[in-house]
């Protein structure tokens, strides 16, 4: 038997798939790439704006179509799209055999073996506790960088987002259990350790009575063999004094941070039921900058939120323009449904959205150039992450940049080196989002 796993949505989503893969691996199972192969395909499917929910819809029924054209058997979905619209699934797709639920990826063996024997399968556990880790964990990201999920699920019902309803309550991993993932990745050769959750920031609250994630951070950077930790999706109005210091203190903590903002003015934030106005992300990111001053701050940003104007826009662009942050994604406004923003009144047009979304993104490319520019002549650590073709050149990564969302610099030399490579770069051009570079003497 061979299977094909397809996974779509964010590293958290990623994480999950690599639990599935480690626990079919175990049992015995071929994978393969080829879709006219698989006698089994899972697809974990995203659902978390319109584009992802798409994407994964589209993903399904182009797999189904194996059942004709392929050796296909069986047809699993997993994941947000699984756990969302199980109903419509079963309903509008008979092709899927067997459906998991976001907290149920455990039952994947046993999905396998069901649909196997041409029976149907679900599972779908309440959105409490975690799935069971019933072996190690297949990485898909190269082996010398690993994403580390410390929580799940999220409180903060912001007005647009269907995370809770998904993914459950915020509940997050004991710290002994992610100390011994991190272990366990280290000894498999994983270098950078990317914290992730809907939230890193609340981190340990539910567990120990108090916002743990810098004593996490103490933690984590005594593991041997990891060299850099970056922390992902902290939200600005709970990053406290006490995180800022364990940053600042453990060696291996990048200095970068994912900050998402969403907007900047305090109307639309109050409307999108974010707990921040743009006086307190000013003085979160101006204390940040004091305290860390070669930090990297990279946010994201909703255009065309329902009410928003053209003043609103323009005081967005202004703010963007003052704060300068080294890394900046936008989102065009999805109205999800079940979502309260879903039936506000004042629903921006789509030609509109996606302008608004255009003229922030230039303005950015012209702050992340001359940011860039400013690095000339500096000397930084990166990994290396692969080969350009017929040049003596490299991809790499500074601790600037996340996998798969920020940029790359390009390291001319005549060395030879591998993917998975720590070496010392000097800066010598910058382009809007990527570097070049050369090895250091």
């Amino acid at each position: 038997m061979k299977l094909l796993f397809i996974s779509l949505g964010c590293d958290k989503n990623l994480t999950d798939s690599e639990y599935m893969l480690g626990m079919l691996e175990a049992d015995g199972v071929t994978m393969t790439n080829e879709e006219n192969e698989a006698d089994v395909i899972v697809v974990n499917t995203c659902c978390f704006i319109g584009d992802a929910k798409e994407e994964s819809i589209q993903t399904i029924l182009e797999m189904a179509s194996y059942k004709e054209s392929g050796r296909l058997k069986g047809l699993i979905v997993t994941g947000c799209l699984a756990q969302r619209y199980r109903k419509e699934i079963e309903e509008e797709i008979p092709e899927v055999d067997a459906l998991l639920g976001t907290n149920s990826y455990d039952g994947i063996v046993e999905a396998v073996h069901k649909v196997m024997e041409g029976s149907r399968y679900e599972n779908y556990r309440t959105l409490c506790g975690f799935p069971e880790r019933k072996s190690g964990r297949t990485l898909t990201t190269g082996g010398h960088y690993a994403y580390l999920k410390i929580a799940e699920g999220c409180n903060k019902r912001c007005t647009y987002c269907i995370i809770p309803d998904i993914r459950g309550r915020y509940r997050s991993v004991p710290m002994e259990e992610l100390v011994s993932q991190a272990k366990e990745l280290a000894e498999k050769g994983v270098k950078e350790l990317i914290l992730v959750a809907q939230e890193t920031t609340l981190y340990g609250l539910d567990l120990y009575g108090e916002k743990s994630l810098g004593r996490l951070l103490d933690v984590l950077n005594q593991i041997p063999g990891l060299v850099w930790i970056r922390i992902l999706y902290c939200y600005p109005e709970e990053i406290d004094d006490a995180l800022i210091d364990a940053i600042r203190r453990n060696k291996k903590v990048c200095h970068y941070l994912d900050m998402p903002i969403q907007h900047a003015s305090n109307e639309i934030l109050k409307r999108m039921g974010r707990k921040t106005t743009q006086e307190d992300i000013v003085r979160i990111i101006e204390k940040l900058r004091e305290r860390i001053s070669d930090i990297c701050i990279r946010t994201t940003l909703i255009c065309g939120f329902p009410g928003e104007t053209e003043a609103m826009h323009e005081e967005l662009m202004r703010f963007v323009n003052e704060m300068e942050f080294d890394r900046l994604g936008t989102f065009a406004f999805s109205p999800e449904e079940g979502t309260p923003a879903e039936t506000f009144p004042g629903q921006i047009e789509e030609e509109k959205k996606l302008c608004w979304q255009e003229d922030v993104m230039e303005l950015q490319q012209e702050i992340s150039f001359d940011k860039n520019e400013t690095l000339k002549g500096m000397e930084l650590w990166a990994f290396i992450e692969g080969k350009v073709a017929d040049e003596n050149a490299y991809v790499g990564r500074t601790y600037r940049d996340a996998p798969g969302v920020d940029g790359y610099v390009f390291i001319h030399t005549d060395e030879v080196l591998v993917t998975g490579d720590f070496v010392r770069i000097r800066i010598t051009g910058a382009y809007e989002y990527d570097l070049i570079g050369e090895i250091a003497e």
